[in-house]
């Protein structure tokens, strides 16, 4: 009950076609998921099961994507340690956290009984998914809920960024913690991998507290789930930590990188060894007319065509961040269609 594609790129098996899935495929521009939110708010969508189970299918049977995700947000372990979160549309705080509320934040433990619908809702998605497709899961990674949560995504200053006391304590003492039981949650639900999207780490001020944050990252919770868990974020984030930990051992290392549309994939590829490697035509250009992104998609496939299989291997075809909301569907079908059309 999963997709060979898929299972071919995760263990660098040369392969003429790559799986295809986008972050955020199941969203605002799809008419599967306008027609559901007539009825249904956001938070409804996310948090009854069989909603996000339908969801989730929305953009399989409309597309033929290879793999399915999770309907979630990656702001709910926030809401379970008991910040007071609401979607109008956007996620909107009552408060940030800070040193006068941190004691009030839940326990992990605590937590982790409020993001349950999770598990129902894979269980669900996995039952009602056609038996080719893949499903995965995913959280947001400690950086990016972190600066959520404290309002450094809105411009509020914490003095020496990944060195501050309390942005160290907020990430080490709840945030990771939580993520660790929500990866463990996800897993043991039926998420063949569950992917850490950390958009905002990207924040982080110099390369050594990348290197030191990626450690905390991968230590906590790559590690514990061999070859389970893959990591997202943007550039500038500097991926070298990562690459080398892909590069140098076969075991308790990550499942694989996604990388945005900065650099061609085919230049990742040749830079790993193991694992998969996905991504990243620019987001931005699938919103185009149809004459553009046809232009912009033969560069894109270009460079990958002049490599042989298995420097190829391990390639996830999607986009270098989430879909759009004003994205066409007509380009989503090309894109697929032009990339397994080449790709045969």
């Amino acid at each position: 009950m999963s997709n060979v594609l898929f299972n071919n790129a995760l263990n660098r098996v040369p392969q003429k076609t790559p799986p295809i899935w986008f972050m955020r495929q199941a969203g605002r521009y799809h008419s599967h998921y306008q027609n559901l939110k007539k009825d249904y708010s956001f938070e409804e969508l996310c948090k009854n099961p069989e909603l996000a189970a339908q969801t989730a299918l929305g953009p399989i049977n409309d597309f033929d994507f290879d793999v399915s995700i999770l309907f979630s947000d990656i702001l709910f372990p926030l809401e379970a340690l008991g910040m007071d979160l609401k979607y109008n549309p956007g996620p909107i705080f009552g408060k940030f956290i800070n040193n006068s509320n941190y004691d009030e934040l839940k326990t992990a433990e605590e937590a982790l009984i409020d993001l349950t619908f999770q598990s129902e809702a894979l269980k669900i998605t996995r039952e009602i998914l056609p038996k080719n497709k893949s499903l995965i899961g995913f959280v947001g990674g400690p950086w990016t809920v972190a600066s959520y949560g404290t309002g450094m995504n809105k411009g509020i200053n914490h003095k020496g960024n990944f060195k501050n006391d309390f942005i160290f304590k907020l990430l080490t003492k709840k945030i990771i913690p939580l993520l660790k039981r929500n990866i463990e949650l996800q897993i043991s639900s039926g998420a063949e991998i569950v992917m850490i999207f950390d958009t905002d780490a990207s924040r982080i001020e110099n390369k050594k507290d990348f290197y030191d944050y990626s450690n905390l990252v991968y230590e906590n919770l790559i590690k514990p789930f061999d070859r389970k868990v893959g990591f997202f974020a943007k550039h500038p984030f500097n991926y070298d930590f990562f690459i080398e930990n892909i590069n140098s051992s076969e075991d308790k290392t990550l499942s694989g990188i996604g990388f945005d549309h900065t650099f061609q994939i085919s230049d990742w590829l040749k830079k790993t060894k193991r694992g998969f490697v996905q991504g990243n035509f620019n987001q931005e250009i699938l919103t185009k007319p149809l004459d553009e992104v046809k232009k912009a998609l033969d560069e894109y496939i270009e460079p990958i065509l002049s490599l042989d299989l298995s420097d190829r291997a391990g390639w996830v075809c999607g986009l270098g961040h989430g879909i759009l909301k004003t994205t066409p569907e007509e380009n989503v079908s090309y894109f697929i269609e032009t990339i397994r059309n080449t790709f045969k």
